[in-house]
């Protein structure tokens, strides 16, 4: 073990800013039986609406890039707090920069919303301290320090204490179960001798010589000391339930390719440092999770090696290394996120086809019981109390994007506890649905349409195509809205909206997510155009009318619709797409995850259809006007494949436009760039599709 830097967990002599912590029980609405709640409640929420956007009864790109969106929630044990995260983005006169993350508090008896975290400060992964009446979460604070520390506050979201000083700040984090120690992730710092360097000048960036680890440390009392070697990343641990042990997933390499594909699923013993293997698995790695009796073992992971998805329920015994896959054969689903109930039972939350549900499992396998889910409710995870049988959720539904709601296995019932979003209650959507088509070769494929407002079966409607990326991704029957994907903003223009999954799609199982093995371009692209033709068939859109835009391996969806398929696509938008296959393979972040788990094929095995597949490679025979636009930031998918496609286009003399966004990464995170996304997408569609 390597001694490390003192830290100090007492409070921080400081004044008490709101943004900080404080307490607001006025800022979101909470249902309650509190009558005087309630009352300020009502006066608040009429107060919202009569500023919102009301006068706009339909949606646009300002009041999509203005939506606040519930992330993690998590319930205390015993059922009568819980503690949320909020994106917030900036307001149209702030700086320039990403969302913030707030950090608020539900006291469930007295209906009190606390706000913990406001901006200009971010929190995340908040996290009840064990044993304390704590919640502990990460913060970023501009006024103190940039770098993540973890913090705590009590159940009145005050008297906060800082616990963590790490000069490179922390990444993850987690007490154990009896609270005496705090595990977390710190990425290495350069040494002070190649610091000084690169103060002075000397930042080049040297593959192979400039990887920082980043590796587990573990705080007692006031001293930090690392757990894990300086040639080893950890990427996520989980305490043993004797609060000695961790489960750690290490990689040897520093990277993403790394992290998804050659992971290995140790355990760290914190008396004497030693590692040993606790489970095999291949390829992605998800949720883990220690059995109440620290006996077992369960976590979720990839079929196999070539399996895009960590969909497979796995259970180990501790000490016998090998990993017994329990989910049922038949079982069409993409398991996300797990948690023991007891020693022998495990629950899970998974998307099934455009919906998501909450099963139970016995951990020696057989039939995964439906708890609750599969209707109008879309949620990815929860947090139950100690009874197992009240939980927490980030939920969104076809009307709102993900909220607070309490669920009730008892009854079966839902609670929505939070209205982040009043204004939308006076915005008209369009009709929503899931449909599903038969593809090329007769698969069964799903898809959500979006209609607009006053749609009526005439055939007269253009349509828009929303691809997913991944090509692992899953469209889902809840709100189904975002900057990258604006549905209910083209709905509100005129266009029936069309989001497929295809195969390749998770929410079906690992056989249909390994469906497009090989033929990357081919039949899953052709589902598309059966949806296409099926819904020309049931009088919904005119086939001479048909957009496409998608981001990522969505974006190369729209590549290859306007050139490969330019016949059948008026105009195309790619977001960070891939237009050539050859070349993306030697500038991505993610080379191994994506010839191994999507393609199944390394490109200089066949070269050929490696080309043939590449949007570039069809420009001649093309005519769709596409509108090209990438983040100069992207590390996934570099910007010269937007950069190559636009300029092989206007070599071509077709219609093109190319849009690069400034300190962008992998998609959009500040609201400027959001909103001019959208109005670029209805532009170019009304221009070239509609007209």
């Amino acid at each position: 073990m390597t001694k490390g830097y003192n830290t100090i967990g007492q409070p921080e002599l400081r004044s008490n800013p709101q943004h900080i912590y404080g307490r607001n029980t006025h800022r979101s609405g909470v249902k309650t039986t509190s009558a005087q709640f309630l009352a300020s409640l009502t006066l608040v929420t009429a107060l919202l609406i009569s500023t919102a956007t009301v006068a706009s009864a339909q949606l646009n790109p300002e009041d999509v890039a203005g939506l606040k969106l519930v992330n993690s929630v998590v319930l205390h044990d015993d059922g009568e707090m819980l503690a949320y995260t909020i994106t917030v983005p900036r307001e149209a006169d702030e700086s320039v920069g990403g969302d913030y993350q707030e950090l608020r508090l539900i006291d469930l008896s007295s209906g009190d919303d606390i706000g913990v975290v406001e901006a200009p400060s971010s929190a995340a992964a908040p996290a009840w301290v064990p044993g304390q009446d704590r919640l502990a979460f990460r913060m970023t604070d501009p006024d103190y320090h940039d770098a993540p520390q973890v913090y705590s506050v009590d159940f009145e979201g005050e008297d906060i204490k800082k616990h963590t000083s790490a000069p490179e700040g922390v990444m993850n984090f987690s007490f154990s179960p009896d609270g005496s120690h705090l595990a977390y992730t710190m990425r290495d710092a350069w040494p002070e001798e190649v610091q000084e360097r690169r103060d002075q000048g000397y930042d080049m960036d040297v593959s192979g010589e400039d990887e920082r680890h980043v590796r587990l440390w573990v705080k007692d009392d006031d001293v930090s000391e690392a757990m894990t070697p300086d040639d080893m990343t950890v990427w996520d641990f989980e305490w043993a339930p004797d609060s000695r042990r961790l489960a750690v997933r290490t990689t040897y390499g520093t990277g993403l390719d790394d992290e998804m594909m050659f992971s290995e699923i140790m355990m760290l013993d914190i008396r004497d440092g030693e590692l040993e293997l606790l489970a095999e698995s291949q390829g992605k790695v998800a949720t883990m999770t220690w059995s109440p009796d620290g006996s077992k073992f369960a976590f979720l992971a990839a079929k196999a090696i070539n399996d895009p998805l960590p969909q497979r329920i796995y259970v180990t015994r501790v000490g016998d290394y090998v990993s017994d896959d329990i989910t049922p054969e038949d079982y069409e689903g993409t398991p996300e996120w797990l948690v023991w109930k007891d020693d022998q039972t495990l629950r899970f939350v998974a998307l099934e086809g455009t919906k998501t549900g909450l099963r139970e499992i016995p951990v020696s396998g057989g039939e995964a019981e439906l708890l609750m889910g599969g209707d109008l409710e879309i949620f990815r995870s929860a947090s139950f109390d100690s009874s197992h049988e009240l939980f927490a959720a980030p939920v969104d539904r076809r009307d709102h994007p993900p909220e607070v709601y309490l669920g009730n296995l008892r009854d079966g019932e839902w609670e929505r506890l939070t209205y982040n979003n009043d204004f939308l209650d006076g915005v008209t959507l369009g009709r929503q649905e899931t449909i599903s088509w038969y593809g090329p070769d007769g698969l069964d494929i799903e898809g959500v349409v979006t209609y607009p407002q006053d749609f009526e079966e005439d055939g007269a409607y253009p349509l828009a195509i929303l691809p997913h990326g991944g090509p692992e991704g899953t469209s889902i029957d809840g709100w189904n809205t975002r900057p990258l994907y604006p549905a209910q903003v083209l709905a509100t223009n005129g266009y029936v909206v069309l989001k497929p999954n295809y195969r390749g799609s998770g929410g079906r199982g690992s056989w249909f997510t390994m469906a497009n093995h090989r033929d990357l371009g081919g039949r899953e692209f052709k589902d598309v155009i059966k949806g296409i033709d099926y819904l020309a068939y049931e009088g919904a859109i005119d086939p001479g009318k048909v957009g496409i835009s998608g981001t990522s391996y969505g974006g190369y969806f729209s590549a290859w619709a306007g050139t490969r398929y330019s016949d059948r696509f008026a105009a195309a938008i790619t977001f960070a797409g891939l237009s050539n296959w050859i070349s993306f393979m030697g500038t991505t972040d993610i080379p191994h995850e994506m010839s191994i788990t999507h393609w199944d094929l390394w490109w200089f095995e066949n070269e050929g259809i490696n080309w043939d597949r590449s949007p570039v490679a069809h420009i001649r025979g093309a005519d769709t006007p596409i509108l090209v636009a990438h983040g100069s930031a992207d590390d996934r998918v570099h910007p010269e494949q937007s950069i190559q496609l636009h300029q092989f286009l206007e070599l071509n003399e077709i219609t093109t436009q190319l849009v690069m966004y400034p300190r962008q990464p992998h998609g959009l995170t500040e609201r400027a760039h959001r909103i001019d996304f959208m109005e670029r997408v209805l532009d170019w569609f009304d221009r070239y599709v509609k007209d």
